[in-house]
């Protein structure tokens, strides 16, 4: 059974730092790529950033650009969000995506999600 396990979420003030953190397991990740996405309450899901199997790839949306660095180690099956000056608005549920590739991760494996909330 395959499973993503998001965890590093939580309650910070606006100019704080969090770190996402996804374990997957359940089968062979080899030349995956993995990224997050997040939605907001009343907002639709967006891509945040995602990272190719061997990490000469990675994308950002332009609201986090400069904000979040995404890093993955994949002998562990492992990827990271490290999110630096946070704001009200980066406040959703973030989720952790494995896919064959950047190209299809909207229809790839998902985590349950973690909650980040950013108050001003």
């Amino acid at each position: 059974q395959v499973q993503l396990v998001e965890s590093g979420g939580g309650l910070v003030q606006a100019g704080g730092s969090l770190r996402l953190s996804c374990v997957a397991s359940g089968r062979t990740f080899n030349n995956y790529a993995m990224g997050w996405f997040r939605q907001a309450p009343g907002k639709e899901r967006e891509s945040v950033a995602a990272i190719s199997w061997g990490g000469g790839v990675i994308v950002y949306a332009d609201s986090v650009k400069g904000r979040f660095t995404i890093s993955k180690v994949n002998d562990k099956n492992t990827v990271y969000l490290q999110m630096n000056s946070l704001k009200p608005e980066d406040t959703a549920v973030y989720y952790c995506v494995a896919a064959p590739s950047l190209a299809t991760m909207a229809s790839g494996y998902w985590g349950q999600g973690t909650q980040v909330t950013v108050s001003s």
